[in-house]
């Protein structure tokens, strides 16, 4: 029997969701798919129990770790923030494996790719705070006026997840260097921002207002790259998507094949 090609495997984070009165881990398809297809990796779902699973069993199975957005945010207790109001959904059992999940992948020099409420948990990883509705802050001095980065819910998927707004990309950055451009068109589908940038972060990427729209690692020694898009949706037909995805892929095989060597 010959020896069957393995992919290496992308550990996706789960979200917890209540249906009835039952909690349910669960990821949305779209991310799944963005890692099967667009990185060429097997998705690989882990839990968020209400103690984490230990990380060194989760790194012993997974090759990468990929976090995904969510309606959920991070609670603002990990980062000293003011009381949520109400109606806010939060997710404790994710924050409490993520945080120490974003950091243990720098530490191990294990590929990170974080979207949207990975985005913010990478900056509160690593001390950040966030504003938790964006659009009520003025932008800072230097930038235009604060827009609005929040989709109408009432439009169409294809509409809510079409071209938003501009990012600036830093000259010579890695963002820069990886999409070959200066300048990149997004969606906008979020309501919280990053206030105060993490420790050991880089500005990737800035909105013509100001918002903090991509993030790097500083001393990581692997891939570990952060954006407030939605990178996953319609991958496929957006060259700027695929070719985060297929490098975040590629970094994954290297560090999968140097293991296994």
């Amino acid at each position: 029997m010959g020896t069957k090609h393995k992919r290496p495997i992308v550990g996706i984070p789960c979200d917890i969701k209540m249906m009835g009165p039952h909690p349910f881990h669960s990821v949305g398809e779209k991310y799944i798919k963005a890692v099967d297809e667009g990185s060429d990796c097997l998705p690989f779902l882990i839990p968020v129990m209400p103690t984490p699973m230990d990380l060194d069993e989760i790194f012993e199975a997974v090759d990468g770790i990929f976090l995904t957005g969510s309606w959920s945010n991070v609670h603002p207790n990990e980062y000293d923030g003011d009381p949520s109001r109400e109606g806010t959904l939060h997710d404790p059992q994710r924050d409490a494996l993520t945080l120490e999940l974003i950091r243990q992948c720098v530490d191990r020099a294990v590929p990170l790719f974080a979207v949207c409420r990975g985005f913010q948990e990478m900056n509160v990883a690593y001390g950040g705070t966030l504003h938790q509705h964006i659009h009520e802050v003025p932008s800072e001095a230097g930038f235009a006026p604060r827009f609005d980065h929040r989709e109408n819910k009432d439009d169409p998927l294809d509409v809510q997840y079409g071209p938003a707004h501009a990012v600036d990309l830093a000259p010579d950055g890695k963002f820069a260097k990886l999409l070959g451009a200066n300048t990149i068109e997004v969606n906008s589908l979020h309501t919280q921002g990053i206030a105060k940038p993490g420790n050991l972060l880089t500005i990737e990427g800035r909105a013509a207002d100001g918002t903090i729209e991509a993030l790097s690692h500083d001393t990581a020694k692997a891939f570990a790259l952060a954006v407030q898009w939605h990178p996953e949706w319609k991958f496929w037909e957006n060259p700027v998507s695929q070719k985060l995805f297929r490098a975040f892929g590629d970094a994954v095989r290297e560090t999968a094949f140097a293991t296994t060597d």
